[in-house]
């Protein structure tokens, strides 16, 4: 392949051959596409959309609105086909002219960003029309009045997503990148791309989940999760890993540190750099991290109260037996926090003082609003997953995945997909993404009482949740705590958890919302000096009042919890080595529990 003078690649018989001779490479990997498609185990219908009552009513109601207003409808039928027909004779006109396409508009969306997007007449008029199609939409689903609020949002979610997908990137006769890509590799880009897809495909069950980083740059224990601990102790709902002192002295009151089920535990110790687990032990504490197992099919029947008896309150029992002390400080974080809760009620109720102070990382407790996920928290989609965990035994790690990922969808499928599937590329060597697509598959009883009774019914801060005996509440939770959120996270609101912290029943609560997401905002070390952190003592106002009148700091809230911590921790002792007598050391950190990989 040779160029001309101004870098437009020009093909001569020789590479058109090679391409070809690549693209008939494409028959064998169809074959393999169609036998693991054709192998592929069929899920609940229910899980891939909302049930289409949503869009019978919007629909309904769209045309009653029509009828009521028919000039209205016109006025914007016209405008759509006004608009339609200038991009075609704006098109037309480039196409017949010498000069070539000046851009008319600012591109700001990183999707469009290769100058043929402005500059080529053909993409130009695909642009134009896709935003002239995706603005129609955005309208019609705006002129929707007749729905309730819950719906109104669905609707322009699952409208929204239908934009996102038909966008002309992810389609390679409309992507520009792909398309020079291929010609510049002779088509080998395409043969790559393929082998990437039908490989995501034959791990996946067939199921379509694009591998996000490259796993065989990464190695659990190897360089991830290398902080020096052992497991002293496990049961059939985790391994209690005791990390070793790093410092001659530490405190007396140990931390018992619960991660969410949902991903593993090593997101708090991804490297030396930024690891949680590391900086804990170096500040002089004792650090006991459970690493929960991953379920199959034999956990189906296991529920929230099997993680708090077997998990929580086990854990603690075990932390207080090795360290000899009757209290220890715990931590939770996301699902594990929101279950601390339930945890400290029960144990309020029960009269256990094991619990000298919670931390809580990203914690929902008050489900009222339910903000991003509010699509996917209605009937249609519990039902689907409620009869999908029956057949299973368990919620699979592949549908929660993808459920976090369509929130996210841009960033997290459509680009990650062009880029393997299009453009043959080897997804990259990130660790936060390998540990993001190394999920857990949940119980099936214990993710329906998840989604039922607090996501749904919102109990816990209502009538009270039932369990153990119990009928749990919020303003049980009285011991000293602080609450750690994320100003943009999309999981868990910084809102909303502010929401159920002032419902708690402490006298001591200490708020804190740090800057960026639901991961970044909690692993961020103090070295880095990159995300700050807000803090206001007056929990009694409303949300953007306590934002707009808080104190902002510069730098990682870590040290300001650690000063709160040591106040609560008690005198310095000689440094623990890992396990006792009766607590032997089973393995070396970062256990056997970590390493299974979800079933699909």
């Amino acid at each position: 392949m040779t160029t001309t003078e101004d870098q437009t690649p020009k093909l001569t018989e020789e590479h058109i051959e090679r391409l070809k001779e690549n693209m008939g490479k494409v028959e064998e990997l169809s074959k393999r596409l169609v036998e693991v498609m054709a192998s592929k185990t069929p899920h609940t219908a229910a899980l891939d959309g909302p049930n289409q009552e949503l869009f019978a009513k919007a629909a309904t109601a769209y045309w009653a609105e029509a009828m009521q207003n028919p000039a209205k409808l016109l006025e914007r039928q016209i405008e759509y086909w006004g608009k339609s027909v200038l991009n075609f004779a704006e098109a037309q006109k480039a196409l017949t002219s010498d000069e070539d396409g000046e851009p008319k508009t600012q591109v700001t969306d990183k999707r469009f960003s290769n100058p043929m997007w402005e500059s080529n007449p053909y993409f130009r008029l695909i642009l134009q029309q896709y935003q002239t199609n995706a603005e129609a939409i955005a309208q019609a689903v705006a002129s929707v009045d007749d729905l309730d609020e819950t719906d109104k949002q669905r609707l322009q979610y699952f409208s929204q997503q239908i934009i996102d997908m038909m966008a002309p990137t992810n389609f390679l006769a409309t992507n520009p990148d792909a398309l020079e890509k291929a010609i510049e590799t002779e088509g080998q880009s395409l043969i790559q791309g393929l082998e990437n897809l039908v490989s995501d495909l034959e791990a996946n069950d067939g199921e379509m989940v694009v591998r996000l980083a490259d796993e065989s740059a990464f190695e659990i224990g190897g360089n991830i999760a290398t902080t020096p601990g052992d497991v002293v102790y496990r049961n059939r709902m985790m391994e209690l890993i005791q990390y070793k002192p790093a410092t001659e002295t530490v405190h007396e009151t140990p931390i018992v540190l619960f991660p969410p089920w949902i991903n593993k535990f090593y997101i708090l110790d991804l490297k030396a750099q930024n690891s949680l687990i590391k900086w804990v032990t170096e500040q002089g504490y004792t650090l006991f991290v459970v690493s929960w197992v991953n379920a199959d099919s034999s956990h189906a029947d296991v529920g929230m109260e099997d993680y708090i008896q077997d998990g929580f309150l086990t854990a603690i029992e075990e932390v207080k037996k090795i360290c000899k002390v009757k209290q220890v400080n715990a931590v939770g974080y996301c699902i594990a926090g929101t279950t601390l809760n339930l945890t400290l009620s029960l144990m309020k109720q029960r009269g256990d003082k094991s619990i000298k102070s919670a931390t809580f990382f990203t914690t929902l407790t008050d489900f009222g609003e339910q903000g991003e996920f509010t699509p996917f928290l209605q009937n249609d989609f519990v039902d689907g997953i409620e009869e999908q965990t029956t057949k299973d035994g368990v919620l699979k790690a592949w549908i929660i995945g993808r459920t976090m990922s369509f929130l996210r969808s841009r960033d997290l499928i459509y680009t990650p997909a062009i880029r393997s599937y299009m453009m043959g590329e080897t997804p990259p060597a990130f660790d936060l993404l390998y540990w993001n697509g190394d999920g857990a598959n949940l119980p099936g009883r214990m993710a329906i009482q998840y989604l039922r009774g607090l996501c749904q019914s919102n109990d816990f801060v209502a009538d009270g949740f039932e369990m153990l005996g119990h009928k749990l509440h919020i303003k049980d939770v009285d011991v000293p705590l602080m609450a750690i959120t994320c100003e943009t996270d999309h999981i868990a609101a910084w809102k909303d958890c502010y929401r159920g912290v002032q419902k708690m029943g402490s006298k001591s609560k200490t708020f804190v919302v740090a800057q960026s997401g639901h991961i970044a905002g909690i692993v961020n070390p103090p070295s880095k000096k990159k995300y700050g952190h807000y803090t206001n003592p007056d929990l009694k106002l409303d949300a953007d009042t306590w934002l707009k009148e808080a104190d902002f700091h510069e730098g990682s809230w870590w040290p300001m919890w650690e000063a709160w911590l040591k106040k609560r921790s008690g005198k310095q002792v000689p440094a623990r080595d890992t396990g006792d007598s009766n607590h032997p050391r089973l393995c070396p950190a970062p256990g056997t529990y970590v390493l299974v990989k979800a079933t699909r």
